[in-house]
């Protein structure tokens, strides 16, 4: 396929700051490096960030041939900090402003609810966007950057869990387990915006073809079953009482054996998600078929509904 940017060095905008999300430091860091005493004393930045980024050998901190430019912030404040710890030589009053000023975007909010109004000036411009974990968390949505991308818009997203490099074997063979009968994974917080990063993390060991989302918990503390075709039962928990000790232990139980595996490297997993986006810019091609986030998000749809309508079962097939 045709590169969708084909330039040597690619210019990028990184547009949204939401409370309790740090990605638009790390993630600007990742391109850009960063001021390690600014990060340290940030107000806004999240302290892992800091003493992640710190560990990483400044050699292969940055992503090559790729700039955060641009950035912007509903509230200055936010948008002056970031650009103070993670080097970005430009901060614009309205994220439009960028528009033929950079060669893609990144929108690196967890409000799936909003990502269609933040995303629409830029996709509608033909500009080339990321979206940050969850795409949506509802149907209407959906359907709006399903239609987008059946336009051939390049858009692209996912959660970090995805690259997840401790789950990597199993995304390459699950054949010593035998065939897979239980998954359980967890995730701190609020199923609507973390419940995607255990989603993500299973669903390329399973693949495609999950049935129905059960959701018996509570808003604060979801306990969610969902059934896939190949026979699987999937348990995923997303406790507010959580933190982030618990993102992504996962439990692989199959016919003949089973494996737990705990998520612990946090950089690694960002940035080999940016490094795929800046991959599909220069050749083209998605790192997995956006049906794959189609099916992901009616699962977090599905969730929602069924924690809503008492742990009804929601069958995938009734979002449409």
């Amino acid at each position: 396929m045709k590169s969708i940017v084909d330039k040597k060095e690619i210019r990028l905008a990184m547009l949204g700051k939401v409370e309790g999300n740090g990605h638009p430091y790390s993630w600007s860091a990742m391109f850009n490096g960063y001021d390690p005493d600014a990060m340290a004393a940030s107000p806004y930045s999240h302290p892992m960030i800091a003493e992640y980024l710190d560990k990483q050998p400044k050699d292969t901190l940055q992503i090559p041939n790729a700039k955060v430019t641009h950035v912007w912030s509903a509230d200055r404040k936010y948008a002056e900090d970031i650009a103070k710890c993670s080097l970005i030589p430009n901060i614009v009053d309205k994220a439009e402003d960028v528009i033929g000023k950079v060669d893609a975007v990144i929108v690196p909010t967890d409000k799936g609810f909003e990502h269609v109004e933040r995303c629409r000036p830029f996709v509608e411009a033909g500009i080339p966007v990321f979206v940050d974990k969850p795409l949506v968390d509802n149907a209407a949505d959906l359907a709006v950057f399903s239609k987008w991308v059946k336009e051939g818009r390049p858009i692209m997203s996912s959660s970090c869990m995805r690259y997840a490099k401790e789950l990597a074997p199993y995304r390459t063979s699950t054949y010593d387990l035998g065939e897979l009968r239980f998954v359980n994974i967890t995730t701190p917080l609020a199923w609507e915006k973390y419940g995607i990063h255990a989603l993500e993390g299973m669903y390329p060991i399973l693949g495609p073809g999950f049935i129905s989302a059960r959701n018996t918990g509570t808003i604060d503390r979801n306990v969610v079953h969902l059934k896939h075709e190949k026979g699987v039962d999937v348990m995923v928990v997303a406790s507010q009482e959580m933190t982030y000790h618990a993102m992504g232990l996962m439990t692989l139980i199959g016919t003949k054996e089973f494996a737990q595996v705990n998520f612990k490297d946090t950089f690694y997993a960002f940035q080999t998600q940016l490094k795929a986006f800046i991959q599909y810019l220069r050749e083209g091609e998605r790192p997995f078929p956006f049906s794959e986030t189609e099916e992901l998000m009616k699962l977090v749809i599905a969730g929602i509904i069924s924690r809503e309508e008492g742990g009804r079962e929601v069958l995938l097939s009734e979002i449409k």
